[in-house]
Parts: C-alpha cells; structure tokens; sequence
C-alpha cells in the first residue's frame, strides 16, 4: 500500500503490567532481565473487560518480555492474533538500565517538574526522547500501511506511549507535559491521515 492511500487509524494504547523491576524500582529501559510480578499479571487480567467492547481483532506489542507477557494474557483471554515489534521498546537508558531509578536524573532524562526540558537529552549509550518520538513516527507509518481499518491494540512501555502520544499530536516536543503513564493504564490516540 503506498503512503497516499494509508489511512488514520485508532491505536488503543496499554502499558504492560507491574514488572519484578518496577518493584525493585530498577531503571529497565531495554533490558529485558524483568517479568512481570503476580501483580502486574493480575493487572493485565483485569484489563480484559475494559479492553472486550472495542472489537480488536490483533495485539501487537513490544518484543521486551513485560510487554509480550501482558500482551499474552490479554490475547489468550480475547481471542486475539499476537505479533511483536521492536519499534515499541521502551526507551534506551543505556549504561543506566539495571541500576537504580534514581540515577535517572533530569539532565540524562531531558525532563523535569512534569514537563520535557531537553527533548534531546541522553544517558551514556542510550536514546533521547527525540529518538523515542522518531520510533514511534516509524511504527505509526508502518502500521497506518498494513492495517485495514478497525482499532488495533498495541501493548509498550510508558516511554513510548507518550511518544505515540507526542508524534500524534504534533505537539512540540519543548515544554511537553510528561503525564504519569501507570503500569497497566490505557491510552487511546488517533493517527493522521499520511498526505
């Protein structure tokens, strides 16, 4: 299908389950030592009402195992095809990933006080929001072109929901909110229309 006959697409967005990390409150980013918890498998059963009434025919999710995890849960309990997509990873934090979440500071985040300062901030070896925001451009492309209509459910990571979120507003990545993105919480977008 080429780009001028891709259409806007609904994306129902869920944030994978409590991770064993989450608990430890270990940075995770794309490492992918961490599983969910008995709680967060708990959670992801839970989505599954919510989630019967859209008519969602296929999952896609990230390829991390936290995010194919919930997203297994949620397909056996639906009836849904599964793929996965590497596009959909959480954010690179680089030599960060594994050590403590308090190390994630503003300057190697790029936000502070709820709002994005420095959208091109980056821990050693890892991605910017930027780059985070360029990969969810990718992954909307991709799926705009294969997906035929009806809403698509896609199970990622907090990073890459407010990167969905960003790229298909079109906001400006400068002084963006950075809303709390809870484990298990959904978000809906809508993609534009490719000219």
């Amino acid at each position: 299908m080429t780009s001028a006959a891709r259409r806007a697409l609904s994306l129902t967005l869920v944030r994978h389950g409590e991770s064993d990390w989450n608990v430890s409150r270990l940075v995770q980013g794309q490492d992918d030592q961490s599983h969910l918890s008995k709680a967060g498998r708990a959670q992801a059963q839970l989505l599954v009402e919510g989630l019967r009434a859209h008519a969602f025919h296929h999952v896609v999710s990230s390829d991390l195992a936290r995010a194919r995890e919930t997203a297994a849960i949620i397909a056996d309990a639906l009836t849904l095809t599964t793929s996965t997509d590497p596009l959909l990873r959480e954010r690179c934090f680089g030599t960060l990933e594994g050590g403590p979440l308090a190390k994630l500071t503003s300057d190697l985040t790029g936000v502070a006080d709820g709002v994005v300062i420095d959208p091109d901030a980056r821990p050693l070896g890892g991605e910017s929001f930027r780059d985070v925001v360029r990969r969810a451009e990718l992954f909307v492309e991709k799926v705009s072109g294969e997906v035929s209509d009806g809403p698509l459910l896609v199970v990622t990571h907090g990073g890459m929901i407010r990167a969905l979120r960003a790229h298909c507003s079109g906001a400006p990545l400068e002084r963006l909110t950075w809303d709390p993105v809870g484990n298990a919480s959904v978000w809906t977008v809508r993609t534009s229309k490719l000219r």
